[in-house]
């Protein structure tokens, strides 16, 4: 009997670590020959590189593919430095963070990925630096200040003294940061606070020009909006992730590979 060949896992390199414009350490992952086409991935809200990018198997897809990844821990996420001041969080720092990391990596253009806050954070990169993004995959690209929706002073009493939170949307995404090791939920409800309010919506008035590959799951409650969304982009495409809700959209096959023939 034939021996069944074991799955071949991606190995996580050490950070490599970039300083913001505020002095927080950044933390970037590199893979692939340095001199080939560069794939920048970018998670979601309380995820990180390994969560939402190596261990669903991009970072294996692309290298195969022979593209150069260089995955990126947002601030507060991560081996990433993690504030727990909300005026830390904002689009434009979020964005200032990526240019710091191509700048380091003397990359003038790259194909982006994102997902969900990864996925409304290369909207506005595409948007504001248009010359470094050739074409990007926005997948679950959130619509509407999701982040609103959240009871920030529930989470912080959870945070702080335990107490049980009462709020099921709340609840939702107190769950969703306690399941990747070593996430800060203080940090996490920082970002949450500085966002909810603020710039976080993506402007249909002032939609990307470069292809772009919107993708949400069919059974993710942003679906719609997240096709409307897509409609305002001149070069904009919609892929409905079938059988995927929000969390569980970026182990999708049906997602690697459009994204990979897209990419192209």
């Amino acid at each position: 009997m034939d021996a069944v060949a074991p799955i071949l896992r991606t190995e996580m390199p050490h950070p490599s670590y970039i300083m913001s414009a505020e002095g927080y350490q950044i933390a970037t992952y590199s893979w692939g020959e340095p001199d080939a086409e560069t794939v920048l991935c970018v998670h979601g809200f309380a995820s990180s590189c390994r969560d939402n990018w190596v261990e669903t198997g991009w970072v294996r897809m692309l290298t195969s593919a022979g593209y150069r990844v260089i995955g990126v821990d947002q601030r507060g996420h991560g081996a990433s430095d993690k504030p727990h001041d909300a005026g830390a969080y904002s689009m434009a720092a979020f964005v200032g963070d990526l240019m710091t990391v191509l700048d380091t990596y003397l990359v003038d253009d790259v194909r982006y990925l994102g997902y969900s806050l990864g996925a409304r954070v290369g909207w506005q990169l595409a948007v504001d630096a248009p010359e470094h993004v050739g074409r990007a995959v926005l997948g679950g690209i959130p619509d509407g200040r999701p982040l609103g929706r959240l009871r920030i002073e529930q989470a912080r009493a959870y945070a702080e003294n335990g107490t049980p939170v009462e709020d099921p949307v709340t609840q939702n995404y107190v769950r969703l940061a306690e399941r990747v090791h070593d996430n800060d939920l203080r940090a996490l409800i920082g970002l949450a606070e500085g966002m909810r309010f603020g710039d976080a919506d993506p402007d249909p008035e002032r939609p990307p020009v470069q292809p772009v590959l919107f993708a949400t799951g069919s059974e993710d409650a942003i679906l719609e909006r997240s096709r409307a969304l897509a409609a305002t982009a001149p070069h904009g495409t919609f892929l409905e992730i079938p059988g995927r809700h929000h969390f569980n959209a970026p182990g999708s096959r049906v997602f690697r590979e459009a994204a990979l023939e897209f990419l192209a």
